[in-house]
């Protein structure tokens, strides 16, 4: 089976790669998106523009209507007679488009087909007449805005779109006079984008889901690498600290089984009392193991009882005159707390004080000074706990409450421990509702502040 730690980076680069891959996709295929849509938007423009043309031919040129004074003359009995007469004619001239329409009406007809397959009604426009392209006549008729736009456009034309409407197409002027509707548009890039939102929208959620899932996929494997590690150092550390009272049982065995001290009393009561106490070494480890996996499920139940926290504190501190010996430490007792009663399961409280202790005696160098203090706040009991010790870094103190984690102990290299002495007393803090802190800086010593309910 190929160790988690080499197949690790091979798994985060191909998860990297496809993620790429996918986006790349995602990108390209909402460009190419944009770019139909937007070809699609131009084809409607031209098409209402059509539209707009045959509505300007479809209306006719008023007629013009003249009046013709005559006369009649026809024999009669008396002679010639003369009769005059008038004759009304009308004749369709073929008259300029631009003379059939004000700007406002050519203006309404545009934006009226424009706003009708929804789209951008901001435009100018303008009829040209042949001189516009020649030499003679050029503009008959253009919107407020058009010159400015033009202008505009002249500096980016990319960003606009331009029509050539020949609103004559079908017949001349004897002169040979045309008209030309122009129409100029501003790309709109925000109505693109609004056309697109429903594919962009879901490429963007999906996308999110896969970066999502890569994230969370990256985040388990980690923790499962940092699970598979914690699991290793804490059957190496388990294995060293049963073997060493093993190995001394066995040889104490041994030893009474040696014919020479068979028949020493006082050396069976010796090699006797370090079976004993390496038993209780065994059984102290085991049943830390065993209060890790309490925790674990949630099943240690508190026996609240009236506690005296300075008697506690005393008791813990003289239990352990040995270890301090020998590290040639101290412990100061600052005792002020007015009040040092809470409600707290004596056995848990005691050991959360023992491991406190023990830990600062675990991680420091000769001549260690310690000092407990205690004092009362208007609802709560504080304990602070602080040594002389090697200190922790930011990235220990972040982590020292994490179950099996065991600090760098730099040249210190004789603690031992499954790493479950501080997540026991943060659990144990936590379920009597109390608070705890960590003050430390490498070299300095540790700090360790909890503070306990009162009401």
């Amino acid at each position: 089976m190929v160790p988690l730690k080499k197949v690790f980076p091979i798994i985060v680069v191909l998860i990297t790669l496809s993620l790429l891959g996918i986006i790349w996709i995602q990108v390209n295929w909402i460009y190419n998106a944009s770019i139909v849509r937007r070809e699609q938007m131009e084809q409607k423009a031209v098409e209402v523009m059509n539209n707009v043309r045959e509505q300007m031919l479809a209306r006719k040129a008023p007629p013009m209507r003249f009046k013709v004074d005559g006369a009649h003359i026809r024999p009669t009995d008396k002679g010639l007679a003369i009769d005059k007469y008038e004759m009304t004619n009308t004749i369709d001239l073929n008259v300029n488009v631009s003379d059939r329409f004000t700007i406002d009406e050519v203006q309404k007809l545009i934006s009226g087909g424009l706003r009708k397959e929804h789209l951008d009604t901001t435009f100018e426009f303008a009829i040209l007449g042949k001189g516009y392209f020649g030499n003679s006549n050029g503009v008959k008729m253009q919107s407020s805005g058009f010159t400015r736009m033009v202008e505009s456009a002249g500096r980016d034309s990319m960003d606009y779109l331009f029509q050539y409407i020949p609103l004559l197409n079908s017949f001349e002027y004897a002169t040979g006079e045309t008209e030309t509707l122009l129409v100029v548009q501003p790309k709109n890039n925000f109505l693109l984008l609004l056309s697109l939102g429903r594919m962009m929208a879901g490429g963007l959620l999906f996308t999110a889901v896969i970066i999502t899932a890569f994230i969370l996929t990256i985040r388990t494997m980690l923790n499962q690498k940092k699970i598979s590690e914690i699991k290793s150092d804490f059957i190496n550390n388990m294995t060293h600290e049963l073997k060493t009272p093993l190995a001394t049982i066995s040889l104490a065995i041994d030893a009474i089984g040696n014919e020479k001290v068979m028949d020493n009393k006082e050396k069976i009561r010796y090699f006797s009392g370090i079976i004993k106490e390496e038993n209780k070494r065994m059984n102290k480890q085991v049943e830390s193991i065993l209060q890790s996996a309490l925790l674990e499920k949630n099943e240690i139940s508190l026996n609240l009882q009236v506690t005296d926290v300075h008697d506690v504190i005393s008791h813990t501190v003289e239990n352990l005159q040995l270890q301090l010996a020998s590290k040639q430490g101290q412990v100061e007792l600052r005792l002020d707390a007015i009040n040092p009663i809470i409600m707290a399961d004596d056995v848990h409280f005691s050991n959360v004080i023992f491991n406190l202790l023990d830990n600062a005696i675990k991680y420091s160098k000769e001549h260690l000074e310690v000092v407990i203090s205690t004092y009362s706040t208007r609802k709560s009991l504080v304990i602070t706990i602080a040594d002389n010790g090697i200190g922790m870094s930011r990235d220990t103190i972040s982590r020292i409450f994490e179950k099996f984690y065991r600090a760098h102990t730099g040249n210190v290299h004789n603690v031992k421990g499954f790493g479950l002495g501080l997540s026991y007393v943060k659990a144990i803090v936590d379920a009597h509702k109390g608070k705890i802190k960590v003050e430390s800086a490498v070299g300095k010593g540790s700090k360790f502040t909890m503070e306990f309910p009162q009401e």
